[in-house]
């Protein structure tokens, strides 16, 4: 295939060698081969070793591969114009890849510029929070505990890795700046989500969003990235989810948080006793909503707060749930929200 697109001028303005991983990318074939005695390398047997099958089936695929293209032009074209996209998606990607791993704590690069770090130098006692925005991570850094907690304010929506290239991933700041602020490092081209994380700074990574509908995606879309590039840290039990209040009901100066709606009316009803004069109810709409003490008192203080820990039951059903609801196939995610989904809105 390379010689075809070298004949036919398609390579000329190509910067850099094709790779023969760029060929394989999405690639799916299905060859039938009948050999007296098979031969296979390794104890899982994957892989035939007999080199005389190798011959044969070289030969035959790169005759049938060169009529092909040669009668097929159009298609040839759509071949080695997604081979290019790959080696060009592949080399972009080791760019961005050096990158995240140059800047790392350890390196000298220093801190992302937005992360709070705390003056703790033990893992175990560390926490880092991934805030939602500037404002709540304002409030979350007043509400601290310098000693042992640190944020990194996110700026939006990270990106959805289920759908985005390689090389897009790598580029991001966002994820650039949970790499280098958790001091992790990745692994080699060919195997990019292997990870290091012997120089982790945080046993404690705790996503922390606003308790609604757009918080709670920010969450699944930072789950599914630490599930596609970090899933060692899920699986040692250092990804956990804060979870803020949605009301506080207050008369005078007595005060109750509530994270659902049964809460809330108890709470009324406990302060009003009968009557609900001068019961006040604030909706928390977002973090930066709450003041450092409350957001400290209910959310981040080890000794009030609530956290739920992300576990990993059961791996290949976690890898279908997210395939479904963060890829490209509509259906399947909106049978899911439909039979799933106390309030939805699917079509809003």
């Amino acid at each position: 295939m390379k010689a075809y697109a070298e004949r036919n001028g398609m390579l000329a303005k190509l910067k850099f060698d094709l790779d023969a991983s760029d060929f394989r990318e999405g690639l799916t074939a299905v060859i039938s081969v009948k050999v007296a005695e098979p031969q296979f390398e390794g104890q899982t047997k994957t892989k035939l070793g007999n080199s005389e099958v190798d011959a044969a089936v070289s030969q035959a695929t790169k005759g049938a591969l060169e009529t092909y293209l040669e009668e097929n032009p159009k298609d040839a074209k759509s071949i080695v114009d997604k081979v290019i996209l790959a080696a060009t998606a592949r080399h972009a990607a080791r760019k961005a890849r050096d990158l995240v791993q140059r800047k790392t704590v350890m390196s000298g690069a220093g801190l992302p510029g937005k992360l709070s770090d705390c003056s703790d130098r033990d893992p175990a006692k560390c926490e880092l929070f991934l805030v939602e925005g500037d404002s709540a991570g304002g409030t979350a850094k007043n509400g601290r505990d310098r000693t042992f907690q640190a944020i990194l304010p996110l700026r939006g929506k990270i990106l959805n890795v289920e759908k985005a290239m390689e090389h897009r991933i790598w580029e991001s700041e966002s994820i650039r700046n949970i790499y280098t602020a958790l001091g992790v490092t990745i692994g080699t081209e060919e195997d990019s989500k292997a990870l290091n994380i012997s120089k982790l700074r945080y046993h404690k990574v705790i996503i922390m969003t606003d308790a609604d509908v757009d918080g709670s995606h920010i969450t699944t879309l930072i789950l599914t990235f630490f599930f596609r590039y970090m899933q060692e840290l899920i699986q040692k039990g250092y990804i956990y989810i804060a979870t803020p209040p949605l009301y506080r009901v207050k008369k005078g100066k007595n005060e109750i948080y509530c994270w659902t709606e049964d809460e809330r009316k108890a709470a009324i009803a406990e302060l009003g006793k009968g009557n609900d004069k001068g019961v006040d109810v604030q909706r928390y709409k977002g973090l930066g909503e709450m003041n450092a003490d409350q957001l400290k008192d209910t959310t981040m203080d080890p000794a009030t707060r609530i956290l739920r820990q992300v576990t990993i039951e059961n791996a290949a059903e976690a890898d279908r749930v997210f395939s479904m609801l963060m890829g490209d196939d509509v259906p399947p995610r909106r049978e899911f929200i439909e039979a799933n989904a106390k309030y939805a809105n699917i079509d809003a």
